[in-house]
């Protein structure tokens, strides 16, 4: 075998083309992780929160209170053996009247009727003007209680000659806490509360004529069963 030449350069073998043409693998690029809710703005969010919730809180407490003040009760009515809740009421001349005192120092009669000045109220109304002078005699006091307001009430009183007052209750608070509350009508009844506001005795539903003599009857019997 001849030998190269002297000075020769040795000849570098080329590379094969099909090598040099393959497409290059590429890599894949690793995934990123998640970026952490900075911490500023975990803090914000639960300030967002904390005022959401206190909105919320102070809608419910204002929606609560609109609901007293359209007169809605809340809990059960008062019953035998309750006492006379106070509430800030008007009179037929339009003075402030309180449903806690007025049993202070003798014992009630509380009257309901649907409708001043109408057929069966004015005689449930009359019935009790005409043994007015008993309940006293008694040491009970008479009211009357519906929801018109002052100056229909003081009309009816004067036409008819009412000796006892009347109550207005025109958001029905009373006559709920009674329970004679039936929507917006009132359920003719009559409560004998003690002197102290303890109730003693209710009728409800009860006639117009019988209502008179039935709370009469009732407070008499107390006395001979002392």
């Amino acid at each position: 075998m001849a030998s190269n030449e002297l000075g020769a350069e040795p000849q570098v073998p080329r590379r094969s083309s099909r090598i040099s043409g393959q497409a290059k693998v590429e890599t894949p690029a690793l995934a990123k992780k998640p970026r952490k809710p900075s911490k500023v703005g975990t803090k914000r969010a639960a300030e967002e929160f904390d005022q959401d919730e206190k909105n919320k809180r102070a809608k419910a407490a204002e929606d609560k209170t609109v609901k007293e003040d359209d007169g809605v009760a809340d809990g059960a009515p008062i019953d035998i053996g309750d006492i006379l809740p106070s509430m800030t009421l008007k009179n037929e001349k339009g003075e402030d009247i309180d449903t806690g005192s007025i049993a202070a120092e003798k014992g009630i009669v509380l009257f309901l009727v649907p409708k001043a000045d109408t057929p069966g109220c004015t005689t449930q109304a009359c019935g009790f003007r005409d043994i007015w002078q008993e309940f006293t005699s008694l040491n009970y006091d008479v009211y009357g209680v519906s929801a018109d307001s002052s100056t229909a009430q003081s009309k009816w009183q004067t036409k008819k000659e009412l000796p006892f007052p009347l109550i207005s209750d025109p958001k029905r608070s009373l006559i709920g806490v009674l329970g004679a509350g039936d929507g917006n009508k009132t359920k003719r009844s009559h409560f004998v509360f003690e002197k102290g506001g303890k109730l003693l005795d209710k009728k409800m539903p009860v006639k117009p004529v019988d209502s008179p003599r039935l709370a009469l009857e009732y407070i008499k019997s107390l006395r001979l069963s002392e």
